[in-house]
């Protein structure tokens, strides 16, 4: 049966500031919709009835000793109900099997909700993912089966731990993944030699000491993301992007972003671009001699380069004196239109919050970000921990890429709130001449530079598909790369025997249909890295003498990493 129309709705919040990300307003309007269609409702919970019936008669078998078909199996993946006790175990199994009917139940009712807005649906659904993840049984003592175990196994020692573990988070007000002290930048992270050889106001430009005796004449720029620091690309030796360029010959410089205060709350998107990234390109054509060279951005980082060479080419003088030769990006958005799970926070009631918060602080602390990423994957970046280190009393494992994640940055307030409002909300970028940067208007169709990107399967913060509408909107050659894996996991990935991970790479030159340009292409074993070196060597000159380590214009500060990452 169809809903009459039309179905008033909530939208926006009716609870104003009181409710910035929607999460009673969209709650209230599926609410609200359901309503509107009883007959819809009424076969909806006797379906519901039916089942929970069946889960019930399973649970009566089971407890006599009768076997029986599963009422619902758990997700393949998903790893909370993965012990066979959950099966095995009358009680155990009628938990889980309770659990999972109401909750599938409740997101397949929200999900098919008609007559509300499609955005404030998908809200509604994420922050009741929340509610249903956080009362999982897996998550209590009493109800987690390995737990018990433990417990039992160790004399209770493990419940005494779990409570040390939660003292801990307690005082650090966080659930921690990894411990503050596992690891120290300059010793056992981002260990790559160099030295600084240019620093300003915003950024230090590293460049990092050749390990072969010659390198390719163009050198490459490494733009990272101003959310956390530079050395997700210069992590522990055996994942590090930064070493492993370094060692197939190349010339590296990498931007390292300094950690804004209140100080710098009048800091533009501007000036990001235009006395950030464009003096940092400069500086490294000039210690190494060349008219051009190659530029890299991670994430917001791609997005910078994509902005400046928008930029550099609105203008003939410019688009001549382009200091870019060609360009690769990994996991970057330009498209915002569908930015992917972080769209749930973005709305009009949201940026005002953030803005007025902004306001009084002159900068959106990093630890704000990270904590809407963690609510993006809660099963395994807030809950796993709580199982663990609460539960079953384990210390903390070291890993370099969960230490770099909670090593957290600011942002300046005029620079987010541009970025928030012309990028996420308007998606201007995408609008040929929409945007203007530095007093030229941008329009990416005008890059006319050969353009390699790189997208994650599994990324939940830049959609793959999103990231490969970059190789339709710019006017010069595109080869695009999609990795298994993540945003994190996909880009750092390390040629490792036998082959972790696999990809698929293929010329996407104006190509706007993901799936199609996917479907065409075999997937290949082992790290991509080897293919963008070889891409990179057909484009980056003869090999010849290393350049000197710095210039008298950029000369040698002081030895990576520098001292902007090393800032709280």
């Amino acid at each position: 049966m169809n809903a009459p129309s039309p179905i008033p709705t909530l939208y926006p919040s009716p609870f104003g500031t009181f409710d910035p990300f929607d999460i009673a307003g969209s709650s209230l309007a599926v609410q609200q919709a359901w309503l509107w269609q009883p007959e819809r409702l009424a076969t909806r919970l006797q379906q519901l009835m039916l089942d929970a019936s069946r889960v019930h008669d399973r649970f009566a078998r089971a407890s006599m000793g009768i076997p029986s078909e599963p009422a619902l199996a758990a997700v393949i993946y998903d790893e909370r109900f993965q012990d066979p006790i959950w099966t095995d175990q009358p009680w155990f199994d009628y938990l889980k099997e309770m659990y999972l009917l109401y909750s599938h139940w409740l997101e397949d009712a929200i999900y098919s909700t008609e007559g509300i807005d499609p955005k404030q649906r998908q809200r509604a659904a994420f922050w009741t993912r929340q509610w249903l993840d956080a009362v999982a049984p897996t998550n209590y003592f009493w109800t987690n089966p390995e737990a018990l175990r433990r417990a039992i196994a160790s004399e209770g020692f493990s419940m005494l731990w779990g409570l040390q573990n939660w003292l801990k988070d307690a005082a650090a007000q966080e659930v921690r993944m990894v411990e503050p002290d596992a690891f120290q930048v300059g010793r056992d992270l981002a260990t790559t030699p160099g030295q600084v050889v240019f620093r300003n106001e915003l950024l230090e430009l590293i460049q990092y000491a050749p390990t072969t005796p010659q390198v390719h004449a163009t050198p490459i720029v490494l733009v990272a993301p101003w959310i956390n620091k530079f050395y997700i690309m210069d992590l522990s030796p055996r994942n590090s992007l930064v070493r492993y360029l370094v060692n197939q010959g190349f010339t590296v410089f990498i931007t390292s972003w300094k950690n804004p205060g209140s100080e710098a709350r009048a800091t533009t998107l501007d000036d990001y671009l235009l006395k950030g990234v464009r003096p940092a390109l400069e500086a490294a054509r000039t210690i190494c001699g060349v008219p051009q060279l190659h530029a890299t951005g991670y994430c917001l980082g791609g997005t910078a380069v994509a902005m400046l060479l928008a930029w550099l080419n609105a203008d003939p003088t410019d688009r001549l004196a382009n200091p870019i030769a060609h360009w690769t990006t990994f996991a970057t958005l330009v498209d915002f239109s569908d930015p992917g799970e972080i769209g749930v926070f973005l709305n009009e009631a949201s940026f005002d919050f953030l803005r007025e918060r902004m306001a009084k602080t002159g900068y959106l602390d990093g630890a704000d970000m990270s904590s809407a990423f963690r609510m993006l994957r809660p099963n395994s970046l807030i809950w796993h921990y709580v199982i663990h280190s609460y539960l079953y009393g384990e210390e903390l494992a070291p890993s370099d890429v969960l230490f770099w994640n909670c090593d957290t940055t600011r942002m300046p307030a005029a620079m987010h709130e541009f970025y928030l409002r012309e990028l996420y909300l308007n998606n201007k970028l995408m609008q040929p001449n929409s945007l203007e940067i530095g007093g030229r208007r941008l329009d990416l169709g005008a890059i006319t530079q050969p353009l390699y990107a790189v997208g994650a399967e599994q990324d939940h913060i830049a959609p793959w598909k999103q990231t490969f509408r970059l190789c339709g909107l710019t006017g010069g050659p595109a080869r695009y790369v999609l990795a298994t894996s993540g945003h994190i996991l996909g880009i750092i990935n390390p040629p490792v025997t036998p082959p972790k991970r696999r990809f698929w790479v293929g010329d996407a030159t104006g190509r706007r249909d993901p799936k199609i340009w996917q479907d065409s292409i075999e997937k290949a074993p082992g790290s991509w890295w080897e293919d963008w070196t070889r891409w990179l060597v057909e484009r980056c000159g003869p090999l010849g003498p290393p350049p000197p380590m710095g210039h008298a214009d950029y000369p040698a500060r002081e030895p990576a990493p520098g001292r902007y990452v090393l800032e709280k």
